[in-house]
């Protein structure tokens, strides 16, 4: 039977894998912080010459590090919500080095693009008019742009899709749901901002000052890290679940997977 992409089934699905294994993905969370603190630290030692080589370097490596373990969350969710269907492994959640050189492709690309619009802007600098036009219908392109292929990353992780067909197949699930995405997207950020006030809160507690205030914004975005991204990561892949539900003719029982 056809299902209709619909929000509220997406936030009660969504709700249903956070409870059921919510602990799992906050350990997954703070180990990925681990690694990505551990490899962040060797990078910048072994590339202390404030160089521009090695500064490419360290971007690159600081973005396969990213993708690699943004794949691999995503990944965990995916083998998290079908493990009831069947036995899973450690390497059931570890993607591939060619996963994650698709990822770095697409998020090169859109590098590339966010450094055309800078260059795009510079002509336009003293005038104003001009220039705020353009960069608000900038804004809007990069946000149609990125709402679209939002979930190119999960094709790559549940197809191993190559980077332009993931985005093509991106493309097409939110074809006919691009405001429903939109409003998905809108909840994603009020969450983000929601679960940070509370430690904001806390934090300011300890009176911020000159000398802990660095240490204090380090602990603030650790704990909203672990606490927000499984929660974000969680929403965009039923989200995407759903969304390839929505275009299939499947039965009910197939869609309660998720």
């Amino acid at each position: 039977m056809y299902h209709p992409f619909s929000i509220a089934d997406t936030l009660k699905a969504s709700w249903g894998v956070l409870r059921k294994n919510f602990v799992t993905l906050i350990i997954y969370s703070v180990l990925s912080l681990f690694v990505y603190g551990f490899i962040n630290f060797i990078t910048l030692f072994l590339t202390v010459e404030d160089s521009l080589l090695n500064l490419l370097i360290l971007f690159f490596l600081q973005m396969i590090t990213q993708s690699y373990l943004a794949l691999s969350f995503y990944k965990l969710i995916l083998t998290l919500m079908d493990k009831e269907f069947y036995e899973f492994s450690l390497k059931d959640i570890l993607p591939s080095i060619k996963m994650t050189f698709n990822f770095v492709v697409i998020a090169f690309a859109y590098t590339v693009l966010v450094v055309i619009l800078f260059f795009v802007n510079r002509p336009l600098e003293n005038y104003e008019g001009l220039l705020f036009l353009a960069q608000t219908l900038e804004m809007i392109l990069v946000l149609f742009l990125l709402v679209r292929s939002i979930f190119c990353v999960c094709f790559i992780v549940d197809d191993d899709s190559q980077p332009f067909e993931s985005l093509k197949q991106s493309f097409g699930i939110t074809k006919d749901n691009f405001f429903k995405t939109l409003f998905i997207g809108v909840i994603i950020v009020g969450i983000m901002i929601l679960t940070l006030i509370p430690i904001v809160s806390i934090l300011s507690l300890f009176k911020p000052n000159k000398d802990n205030l660095d240490f204090l914004f380090k602990i603030s975005f650790y704990i909203w890290f672990v606490i927000a991204f499984p929660i974000v990561q969680v929403i965009i892949m039923v989200t995407y679940r759903k969304l390839v539900f929505s275009h299939l003719d499947v039965d009910d029982d197939v869609t309660e997977a998720v």
